[in-house]
């Protein structure tokens, strides 16, 4: 199983952006996904989750302005994020918590997709 995020790039503050995060590979489902990110020199901050069959549930820095949804078909995840602020700037990662096989559930990150945004 593999994770593919993109989106990310220069934006200017004011802007908003989509990322999105694709899994491939040979999976019985996607049971959880989420964004994360995380700026250099300190940790990986959850923006929030998006677990099969609920809402999403934000981090309070990210409730507003961020919006977690999801295509089955593909198994793809999407992070909208509106009214960029240069704070925002950081690498972004997806995780999918995924079953393999019957009994199987494992965690899966992205490579991280950098989001510069320019005041």
């Amino acid at each position: 199983v593999q994770l593919q995020a993109c989106g990310g790039g220069l934006f200017q503050a004011g802007g908003s952006l989509r990322l999105s995060c694709g899994a491939t590979g040979s999976f019985v489902n996607v049971n959880a996904t989420g964004w994360y990110r995380q700026v250099p020199g300190n940790h990986r901050e959850l923006i929030g989750v998006l677990a099969e069959g609920e809402s999403p549930h934000y981090a309070g820095f990210a409730q507003g302005r961020f919006t977690i949804s999801r295509d089955n078909s593909p198994d793809t995840v999407f992070l909208d994020i509106v009214n960029l602020k240069p704070e925002d700037t950081a690498v972004y990662y997806c995780n999918m918590v995924i079953t393999t096989a019957p009994g199987a559930m494992l965690g899966y990150w992205g490579q991280g997709t950098q989001v510069t945004v320019s005041s």
